[in-house]
């Protein structure tokens, strides 16, 4: 199945229909002129995290200003406060914020909840809808994963599906590798997990005191998030079709040996690294290589903070009996108690352009189109570009299950792994209490209500 092709026809709904039935020939300036003329002056409020991806998009900013007319002030938060402050906001009658952005796994609670606007009558105003947007441009994974709910297990694409947020700040898994070490060994970048775990352990023997591979594994959701990246290529799910927890099969167990080998096989204290602290090891040349998100390829690159800099090499996530490289990070919505809907609208629509993504791409933002990914002068600039976007072909909007209960059985997922990390809990005991403790979780969510 063409996965472009089935995400603009069931996840972006009105979006498609928008652009393509927009009259021939009204060009982005004319459109702007006049879409933008009645909000000159409005102040939008916008919520945004401390992140990589937004320092780079307050860079960009004033030049939306300048161009509609439209002031935005900034609160930009560390992730959790903000998730603390969004909490709070939309419960309210009227809101502070007019535009918010949200991690992929707070979609779910922000739609049960009502809280999110669904955005299919802004991509069918003519007056609002830039017909130069290019919807299917979009990268197909992070539309799925971060904006759509209502479909298919109520947050992935399909016939009931709806969009409520734009992919902004979005994430994919890949493997950066020391360049020099591996040529040094003649060592040949791992395409398997066969090989990828083989290496793990080969190269502390080859480099004593290098760890092999730096990846996040502290308890709590970093555990869990490490073993998911895992679970997707090696064929496993947290649910079956009918929600029956499967974490504890065959596949689930070879997803937890896989990370415990690698943790085992890292430099000392690797079953306690945050992402941040695995990525530091990978900087400061302690490990040879690191299995994360996309956005942290710009501070290798960077000598205040990285020894490694120019030696640094990226392959898609290695592959099991499958690829599937992680959908993450985060989007931007319209909050239901928004004061200013329509200029917040136009603020979303700007930002995720294909002129502001590779404005914001070229100040190290991370792009959320295709074409911003292949653009000549980003990857002159940051030569990975070009490697990440042929990974995001692998992403996998579906390798996590965005569902309200998810946050309970996330935590549980992550405090039981590290338990397996750190005291050499039987893997397979572990992970069916795991199953046991989520399908009681489901049952109370109400999960089974329809079964016979």
């Amino acid at each position: 199945m063409d996965l472009r092709r089935f995400s603009v026809k069931a996840a972006l709904l009105a979006s498609a229909l928008a652009t393509a039935g927009m009259a021939a020939g009204a060009g982005p300036a004319m459109a702007s002129e006049a879409a933008y003329k009645p909000y000159a002056g409005t102040r939008l409020v916008v919520n945004f995290p401390a992140h990589p991806h937004y320092t780079a998009v307050r860079k960009v900013l004033p030049e939306f200003t300048r161009q509609t007319g439209i002031q935005v002030e900034v609160d930009q938060l560390e992730f959790l406060k903000m998730r603390e402050k969004q909490t709070l906001e939309l419960t309210k009658a009227r809101g502070d914020y007019d535009l918010i952005s949200y991690v992929v796994f707070s979609k779910a609670d922000y739609v049960f909840a009502d809280q999110l606007e669904n955005l299919a009558r802004y991509f069918m105003n003519p007056k609002l809808a830039d017909p130069a947007y290019d919807a299917e441009d979009l990268i197909d994974g992070y539309v799925q994963n971060i904006g759509v709910a209502g479909g298919k297990k109520g947050y992935l694409p399909g016939p009931t599906g709806s969009l409520f947020g734009v992919p902004f700040g979005a994430e994919t898994s890949v493997l950066f590798y020391r360049k020099d070490i591996f040529e040094k060994h003649k060592l040949t970048p791992p395409q398997t997990y066969t090989e990828f775990l083989d290496l793990a352990c080969k190269i502390p023997q080859l480099e004593p005191g290098m760890g092999g591979v730096a990846m996040r594994a502290a308890s709590g959701h970093h555990a869990a998030h490490a073993f998911l990246l895992h679970l997707a290529p090696l064929g496993g799910r947290i649910f079956d079709d009918q929600w029956n927890p499967i974490v504890n099969n065959e596949q689930g167990v070879a997803a937890a040996r896989a990370l415990k080998t690698m943790i085992d096989c890292g430099v000392k204290g690797s079953q306690v690294f945050g992402p941040a602290e695995a990525a530091a090891s990978f900087a400061q040349g302690t490990s040879a290589m690191f299995l994360d998100s996309t956005v942290y390829a710009a501070g290798f690159e960077n000598p205040a903070n990285s020894k490694v800099v120019g030696k640094v090499g990226w392959v898609k996530h290695p592959a099991g009996v499958r690829r599937g490289s992680q959908t993450g990070g985060f989007g931007i919505a319209i909050p239901k108690n928004a004061k200013n809907k329509e200029a917040a609208f136009l603020l979303m629509q700007w930002l995720t352009s294909k002129e502001a993504d590779l404005k914001i791409a070229l100040e190290g933002g991370n792009p959320s189109r295709f074409s911003t990914h292949a653009n000549a002068a980003l990857n002159a600039k940051f030569p990975y570009s070009a490697a990440f976007g042929e990974a995001l072909k692998d992403a996998d909007p579906d390798w996590r299950p965005i569902i309200p209960p998810w946050g309970k059985i996330n935590a549980d997922l992550g405090t039981t792994l590290s338990k397996v990390l750190t005291e050499n809990a039987d893997i397979k005991a572990s992970l069916d209490g795991v199953a046991t403790r989520t399908r009681a979780e489901m049952q109370a969510a109400g999960y089974y209500t329809w079964r016979k």
